[in-house]
């Protein structure tokens, strides 16, 4: 899922101003990007290096550390299946090979329509209601096989 990004340059120093440029808020400035783009443009990486005065090593750093930011496009839904030990021991391995046959993708990839990307957490901390997925901030609980594909659909035809 390669493609081109317009990226809007008044609201990107929009964000870093309203951070007044602190370096220290490095993480923060990056995932209020990332809520634009669902993911944090490269070409954004020369512009916050000469506003914030931060070496370009750091914001790979911190890009490659969190989850919530990628490098990468990602899809307009990010599909999160939880592996925590709780979902584990409940399915969730199933649950991803079923997302992955619905998707035609594998963990960490994004469908070429651009809608889902895949991916497996550690912990959700809904442990109660196992197996759990996100799709971005919504969560499900307690999915099995059939029930995670509705799901899936559900999304699917919101976007159309």
């Amino acid at each position: 899922m390669e493609t081109a990004v317009d990226i809007n340059w008044k609201a990107i120093e929009k964000i870093i101003d309203n951070y007044n440029r602190d370096p220290e808020a490095l993480l923060m400035i990056m995932q209020d990007i990332s809520d634009i783009y669902n993911y944090m443009p490269p070409e954004v990486i020369p512009l916050l290096v000469k506003k914030l005065g931060v070496k370009e090593s750091l914001i790979y750093s911190v890009a490659t550390f969190y989850k919530t930011i990628s490098l990468e496009p990602r899809g307009k839904y990010i599909v999160s299946v939880c592996t925590g030990t709780a979902c584990h021991v409940r399915g969730a391995e199933k649950i991803t090979e079923a997302l992955e046959n619905q998707l035609n993708i594998k963990e960490g990839q994004t469908t070429d329509d651009g809608l889902f990307t895949l991916e497996g957490v550690r912990c959700i901390g809904c442990c109660a209601s196992g197996p759990v997925i996100t799709v971005n901030q919504d969560t499900h609980g307690g999915v099995d096989r059939s029930s995670v594909i509705k799901v899936i659909d559900d999304y699917s035809q919101q976007a159309s």
